[in-house]
């Protein structure tokens, strides 16, 4: 059951249900059974209205056996029905061998008076096995019927209601326990006590709220995390070339080094490190911003990969490798910043030169559905499966020692790739295995005239 609005309809229901149908079960057992009294008090009535009649018309209980057997309201009770006179002499109902004789019991049961002419005469007895209980004189059968019934119904209702409450209780416990637990993390989490979690119970909007709950958590954890090394990362890499440029500026200032043209080029190429660093995080702030400026226009994805080609071909030769790119000339355009792709294809295909030693870097384009598919493909060393989900990171590498490379990449020519290329509601994804090669899948939605 997933959802919360279903679930709560449903406990109501069920509470209802079960209120209403415990009360007509008590109200229902109860009415039968004050029913049963009160008919047994009004055929009681009626019976001592007939033993009155007899008694008179007769002058006595002359015959009193004949004229209960004859009567059929008599014969319904002749199992359970006692007569006694004003002596407590039986005169019908414990049997032939107890007629005309005294009461053997010590008690005589409540009993109705037989009255006539307002005289007591006798009085019968029902057996105490029946549901039949003589009314208080000041109630009539009718109103003790009514009165009981009520009561009954009185009882059954706060029995329904006290039932109720317990399983709405119950029903109220297991809806509000994830939000105790979600309270009680997030008080947690506003403490520092980052990527702490909770039990997924349900798969309904509150199950669906701490799943979301747990991945905000993690989330939170791992920005946290990658802020931090973030932050020495860019102090690594920024301190490697000022601690060259202060240390040529200081040798020349005490006049220990000697200027010269090779001296002045590796400042520069240590300076146009910084100036790459630094223009790096620049357009990646700018991209989490969502305010890198994007100059779209039509473009030919052939063309695009072609450009790039041209690009790295030398280096491609100088490395021994083949460089080349198949795409159909029909391909549709794409509406994309020429400039930025370019970026992205660079930061791929340079990523392409540095990690394959031999045979071939392949730039392709096609048609998938929609969209328009580019894909950088090489023969390379391929990346370890356990960390291919983490090459988009900034200032991930493989080499966990961080040193730069022999090209002085700073890390984050991927997380910019995929920046640049989010920004245009593409997506970018790699699959490799190594030994084997990588393939960087860029997918970018074709060009409608008109969406511009």
């Amino acid at each position: 059951m997933r959802s919360l609005s279903i679930k709560l309809t449903l406990a109501f229901l069920v509470v209802g249900i079960a209120g209403a149908a415990l009360v007509a079960l008590l109200v229902g057992m109860r009415t039968r059974i004050e029913f049963s009294s009160f008919v047994d008090s009004q055929s009681h009535v009626d019976m001592t209205t007939a033993l009155a009649a007899y008694y008179e018309e007769n002058g006595g209980w002359t015959n009193l056996n004949e004229f209960i057997h004859r009567d059929s309201a008599f014969r319904f009770h002749d199992n359970r029905l006692i007569v006694l006179d004003n002596d407590n002499i039986v005169l019908y109902g414990l049997g032939p061998e107890r007629d005309g004789q005294p009461y053997p019991y010590d008690n005589v049961p409540p009993s109705l008076p037989i009255e006539v002419n307002g005289a007591t005469v006798g009085q019968l007895i029902m057996e105490p096995d029946d549901n039949y209980k003589v009314p208080p004189s000041q109630f009539s059968p009718e109103d003790s019927f009514l009165r009981n019934v009520n009561i009954a119904a009185a009882i059954s209702a706060g029995i329904a209601g006290l039932f109720a409450l317990v399983l709405g209780l119950l029903l109220a416990r297991t809806l509000t326990r994830p939000i105790r637990e979600l309270t009680a993390v997030t008080q947690s989490m506003a403490e520092g006590k980052l990527g702490q979690q909770v039990n997924v119970r349900s798969r309904d909007e509150i199950g669906e709220l701490a799943h979301s709950f747990n991945q905000m958590s993690q989330d939170l954890a791992d920005a946290s995390r990658l802020r931090k090394q973030m932050t020495a990362d860019i102090a690594h890499d920024l301190r490697t070339p000022l601690t060259v440029l202060r240390g040529y500026t200081e040798g020349l200032k005490k006049g220990t080094l000697a200027g010269s043209e090779k001296l002045f080029n590796i400042m520069h190429e240590e300076v146009l490190l910084l100036q790459h660093l630094v223009e790096d995080l620049r357009t990646l702030s700018l991209a989490d911003a969502g305010e890198l400026k994007l100059n779209k226009r039509p473009i030919d994805p052939k063309a695009l990969l072609e450009r790039t080609g041209l690009a790295y071909i030398m280096q491609a030769e100088e490395k021994g490798l083949a460089l080349r790119v198949e795409a159909p000339s029909n391909l549709p355009a794409i509406h994309v910043d020429g400039e930025r792709m370019t970026q992205v294809l660079n930061n791929v295909v340079s990523n392409a030169l540095r990690y394959t030693s031999s045979g071939e870097i392949v730039l392709s384009g096609a048609v998938a559905n929609s969209d328009i598919r580019l894909e950088v493909r090489d023969t390379g060393a391929g990346i370890p499966t356990e960390e291919l989900p983490f090459i988009f990171n900034r200032f991930y590498r493989a080499d966990q020692s961080r040193h730069r490379t022999v090209d002085g990449a700073s890390g984050l020519g991927l997380a910019i790739a995929k920046a640049i290329v989010e920004a245009h509601e593409g997506k970018i994804t790699a699959v490799s295995q190594p030994g084997a090669g990588t393939t960087f899948v860029i997918t970018l939605p074709r060009y409608v005239r008109g969406n511009e």
